[in-house]
C-alpha cells in the first residue's frame, strides 16, 4: 500500500515509513515512479540490473507527467528536472510517485506569481546518489537555501529527505501515522495539496 493513497483501509493499513526503510536496505534499488512512463522506465532499469529490485506503485488514478519523447531512459539518473523555471528560479520542488503531479501544481501556482520553481522528479534516490557530481549540482545547485528554497513533497516519513532539501528547506510529508477516509480528504487534512504547499512555500520565501 502505498501510504495514505489507500485512505479507507485505515492508519494501520498506512505505512508511512516503508519507503525510507526499504532505502536503507544495502542493494536494493527502490523505484517510486510518477505515470506510465517512468513506470516503464524503473522497469527496464530492473531488469538491467543483477541486484534486487523494488517499484512502489499507487493504486490512485494519476494523471501523465511525462508527455514529451526522451533520448535517454531519464530515470537512470535517479533525478531529473521534468519542468523547468519559467520565471528566475527561486524554489526547487523535488517529488517522487503520485506526489509529482502536485509539485507541478505547486510550480504552476508559484509561476503565476512570477516565482520560478523547478520540479525534480525522483524516482531512485540511489541511482541519483551515484551520478556524478556535475550532474547533481546541476539538479540540486550548492546554493543557501535562501538563494534557491528546496521543497521535497511524498506522502511518507520525512526522515532523510534533509539530504536534498538541506536543513533549512522544506519538508513536506506525514511525519505520523494517517487516518480512515478517502485518499482526497486525506492528501487535504495532512496538507499534501497546491493549495496548503503554496502557502509554506511563500511563508519560507518571505522569512
Amino acid at each position: 500500500h502505498d501510504s495514505i493513497g489507500l485512505g479507507e483501509d485505515g492508519p494501520t493499513h498506512q505505512p508511512v515509513e516503508h519507503l525510507q526503510s526499504l532505502r536503507c536496505m544495502p542493494g536494493l534499488h527502490v523505484y517510486r515512479p510518477a505515470d506510465a512512463v517512468e513506470t516503464a522506465e524503473c522497469w527496464a532499469l530492473a531488469l538491467q540490473d543483477e541486484g534486487p529490485s523494488l517499484l512502489a506503485l499507487s493504486r490512485q488514478n494519476l494523471k501523465p507527467v511525462r508527455t514529451e519523447a526522451a533520448a535517454e531512459n531519464l530515470c537512470g539518473r535517479g533525478a531529473y528536472r521534468l519542468r523547468n523555471a519559467g520565471a528566475e528560479r527561486k524554489v526547487i520542488l523535488l517529488a517522487t510517485g503520485s506526489e509529482v503531479e502536485i509539485a507541478l501544481g505547486v510550480a504552476e501556482r508559484l509561476e503565476a506569481q512570477g516565482i520560478g520553481a523547478d520540479v525534480v522528479s525522483m524516482p531512485s534516490t540511489t541511482l541519483f546518489d551515484a551520478q556524478p557530481l556535475e550532474y547533481r549540482e546541476d539538479i540540486l545547485p550548492d546554493v543557501s537555501n535562501r538563494q534557491i528554497l528546496r521543497v521535497s513533497i511524498e506522502a511518507g516519513s520525512t526522515v532523510g529527505w534533509e539530504r536534498y532539501t538541506g536543513l533549512h528547506g522544506l519538508r513536506i510529508g506525514l511525519d505520523g501515522f494517517g487516518a480512515s477516509a478517502p485518499a482526497k480528504d486525506l492528501y487535504a487534512h495532512f496538507g499534501l495539496t497546491p493549495d496548503a504547499i503554496v502557502p509554506r512555500i511563500l511563508s519560507a520565501l518571505n522569512r
